[in-house]
């Protein structure tokens, strides 16, 4: 059952309303893109340089095949730190706010990634190199496990009720922007460079060069305001969170209905739609921009370049549609948008692999482009601001962040994207690649019928809103 925002005089906001500017606003946007940006910038600096060069300089001892399975290894193990940072640090942004919590993920993140750029090899220090090469992903998904939720979270926070889809796409679009960054730094380290110069200092520039997007984000966020969602919420006091004894106290004196609800309410049903929402929009993502390239590449066998070529320009129409939807998503709500672009998406998967499976270029483009936009972009235009209108001002930053990030490590694991790719690579058949789709997609349209509309919810409720 959905419950509607209270009005300003239950004791759910404070008398006075905290004023932001749009100066404030426009930093917030910045700080949440450069973020998203430098996030994904970092696991795709990371993800290339293991395919390309960090079997050589941290696993050189093993044969070449296993040495990139290890380097590779190393990349995955910065994902299971991420849902304990979410955890970690979206407690500490519901109990701290989240601006001082923002500034520590991005200096965690960022500054994990300038480090390893400063990292001697294992020519130099041995066994030691690739240890500290993990310990420096550990750190870095540590931090960026709370990264993007906690920028969807100020975002939503910040921005005007009825522009809150457009100006939380934003975040959406930073992983567009730090992905194709990444990509075009590599490619040109890859053709100005010799194999020996790229071994020997070049595959330091761009985790070292990372460092001067670093320094921008932490010189924003150093002057970024509180959410005034925060600041205005009847939980906290001097920009503290009060404890839930101290909350109690203070509902039952004040007759605080919303805040006694918010303490009763069973908070699963608010994380089963969220956790649909998420689960079918990472594993979209899982199957399109990590797997399919391996499927045109092998499976198809079409040159590399049309597998690498396909996501980019993908991700460059995806700076179209994500602020599209995002502001369908203001004019006509997330629960109808989200239902509308899903069942769009379940009609256009066999069409759109079939375009793929021809292996003629230009069908694979239109096939590829399609898909991606509208069961991974679209979805992610609207997820950003969803998941954080779905729980209530208590819990936001850490409900919204363990979402996010396990439901991603479940739907990206080991799991469903894994035994697709293997069927299908198995049998050369599209088919099991389809039916991950359609299974992945049907997910996010279950999860709006155990939903209400959340679009234009007052974020100072404590109450989640299912």
């Amino acid at each position: 059952m959905s419950t509607s925002a209270p009005p300003p005089d239950t004791g759910t906001a404070k008398d006075g309303q905290v004023e932001r500017s749009t100066g404030d606003l426009a930093r917030a946007a910045m700080s949440g893109w450069l973020g998203t940006a430098l996030e994904f910038m970092d696991f795709q600096l990371y993800s290339l340089a293991a395919g390309l060069v960090f079997g050589q300089l941290f696993f050189a001892g093993e044969s070449p095949a296993l040495a990139v399975v290890s380097a590779m290894a190393t990349y995955a193990v910065g994902y299971l730190a991420r849902p304990v940072g979410a955890w970690y640090f979206g407690r500490l942004g519901d109990r701290v706010g989240r601006t001082k919590v923002l500034f520590l993920t991005i200096a965690l993140m960022g500054g994990a990634t300038t480090l390893i750029g400063a990292l001697p090899t294992v020519h130099s220090i041995g066994i030691l190199a690739p240890i500290l090469l993990a310990v420096l992903r550990l750190v870095q998904g540590f931090g960026a496990g709370a990264e993007i939720s906690g920028a969807g979270v100020m975002l939503a926070e910040y921005a005007p009720a009825k522009r809150r889809g457009i100006v939380a796409s934003l975040v959406a679009l930073g992983t567009n922007c730090g992905t194709l960054g990444a990509s075009a730094i590599w490619g040109v380290l890859v053709a100005v460079l010799s194999e020996e110069q790229l071994l020997a200092w070049g595959w330091r520039i761009p985790f070292l060069g990372s460092a001067v997007i670093l320094l921008f984000a932490v010189w924003i966020r150093f002057r970024l305001k509180e959410s005034p969602v925060f600041e205005e919420s009847s939980h906290v006091n001097d920009g503290v969170a009060l404890t839930a004894d101290e909350i109690r106290a203070k509902a039952e004196r004040e007759n605080d209905t919303p805040m006694l609800e918010a303490l009763e309410q069973k908070k699963w049903r608010a994380l089963v739609p969220a956790f649909l929402l998420r689960f079918g929009q990472a594993g979209n993502s899982g199957i399109l921009q990590t797997y399919m390239v391996s499927f045109i590449t092998v499976t198809l066998a079409m040159s590399a370049s049309v597998g690498t070529s396909v996501v980019m320009v993908s991700s460059l129409c995806a700076f179209v549609t994500v602020p599209i939807v995002g502001a369908l998503g203001d004019k006509f709500g997330r629960r109808r948008m989200y239902q509308v672009m899903s069942v769009i998406s379940l009609i256009l998967i066999v069409p759109t692999m079939m375009a793929i499976a021809g292996a003629e270029v230009p069908k694979v483009f239109l096939g590829y482009i399609v898909m991606h936009n509208v069961s991974v972009m679209a979805l992610a235009s609207l997820e950003n601001l969803t998941l954080p209108e779905l729980f209530g001002s208590r819990h936001r930053y850490a409900a919204t962040g363990v979402v996010r990030e396990v439901a991603a490590m479940i739907a990206t694991g080991i799991g469903p994207v894994v035994v697709a790719a293997w069927v299908a690579a198995a049998t050369g058949s599209w088919v099991p690649i389809a039916i991950m789709l359609g299974i992945f997609t049907a997910c996010p349209l279950i999860g709006t019928f155990l939903m209400p509309e959340v679009a234009g919810r007052d974020l100072r409720d404590p109450r989640n809103a299912v």
